[in-house]
């Protein structure tokens, strides 16, 4: 085994100091020469202040930050401006290289007003927008606007009638037929008229009468419904012979909730063929609320009665004044205590009752 191959470790110590001692050498050798190998030729007298201009106003600046201000919102030609918050343009599809500025152009969508869109942040960028929902309470974004309420709150609402829709009339025909009578006292027939025939549903006993201030029958359907309020002679040309007779009239009146008061006035003796000429109806509607969710669920009010909007609220604000097969008339009072009608025909609704400039 050779020398170095035992003594490798010496070999490399060795080698490694001469050549530090060579490198030391040529380093002192250029120290004279620096500035001539990184000549560099200074320009300016530079500045030796360091101080920061209007620094003094970072203190003062956070200082008003801790004061009790009151923050007012800019605006621009009326338009109100938040930071960072860009102003919306819209374009007609006839002219799309003309922005619409909503604070300044025309209505787009008239008759409602551009800054009705800005201020409840609806977008009337869609053809359809006045009739869009968004809080989905049945009412569009022009009834809205036409009502003056909230479009994007469900529980501000325009006047509910205006989504009461006519279905259809759901109506009894009834009919009173008194006969002979005897000392100002008269026995009476009750009849209801099914399939256009005539059914007999309440008639007193063998040989009853009423007397004037009695009040008849005792079963149902028509049970304690009449008052018989007294007689009259007449004398009258008869429209068939043409000549002239004596004709008694029976006036009764109606005791039923909704119709109690109503006089009815009938010849006597009356003949069933005669029923037709006489004919009385106890009259309902088959109503729908087509808004809040009851769209298509019937409900069915008698005339002169009061009911709720919607069906099952406590408080019965509506009137159904009137009902006929072609129509209805509903009455309320407004805010300011003022009866209001509107007429409903049927299978539609009522025109838009609340208006707005």
């Amino acid at each position: 085994m050779s020398w170095l191959q035992q003594h490798h470790e010496k070999a490399v110590l060795g080698g490694s100091a001469v050549l530090a001692m060579i490198l030391a050498v040529f380093g002192w050798l250029k120290v004279g020469s620096v500035d001539e190998d990184f000549a560099a030729d200074l320009r300016g007298k530079g500045n030796n202040n360091t101080a920061v201009p209007e620094a003094d106003a970072l203190p003062k600046a956070a200082q008003s930050l801790a004061l009790d201000r009151a923050w007012t919102q800019p605006s621009d030609a009326g338009r109100a401006v938040d930071l960072f918050t860009g102003i919306p343009l819209f374009i007609r599809g006839s002219e799309p290289g003309k922005p619409i500025d909503l604070l300044k152009d025309a209505a787009v969508h008239p008759p409602i007003k551009n800054t009705w869109w800005v201020d409840n942040r609806l977008d009337p960028g869609f053809a359809d927008s006045p009739q869009r929902d968004p809080d989905d309470d049945g009412f569009s974004n022009l009834e809205e606007y036409q009502a003056g309420t909230d479009p994007n709150s469900a529980a501000s609402l325009p006047n509910l009638v205006d989504k009461l829709k006519y279905q259809r009339d759901d109506s009894l025909a009834w009919a009173l037929r008194p006969t002979f009578g005897s000392d100002g006292a008269y026995p009476f027939r009750y009849y209801e008229l099914r399939n256009n025939r005539w059914f007999e549903r309440n008639k007193l006993g063998a040989g009853e009468t009423v007397a004037p201030g009695g009040a008849f029958y005792d079963d149902e359907p028509a049970k304690g419904r009449f008052v018989f309020v007294g007689s009259e002679t007449r004398r009258e040309t008869s429209a068939s012979v043409k000549i002239e007779m004596e004709v008694t009239y029976v006036r009764v009146e109606d005791q039923r909730t909704n119709k109690k008061g109503r006089l009815y006035e009938l010849p006597a003796p009356l003949s069933e063929e005669r029923l037709n000429e006489h004919v009385q109806y106890d009259r309902s509607a088959v109503l729908t609320l087509e808004a809040l969710g009851n769209e298509g669920k019937e409900f069915t009010i008698e005339e002169n009665t009061r009911f709720a909007l919607p069906p099952g609220a406590a408080e019965k604000n509506y009137l159904l004044k009137e009902v006929s097969p072609e129509r209805i008339v509903v009455e309320w009072s407004d805010a300011n205590g003022a009866t209001r009608s509107v007429t409903i025909p049927k299978g539609g609704m009522p025109a838009a009752s609340g208006s707005r400039d």
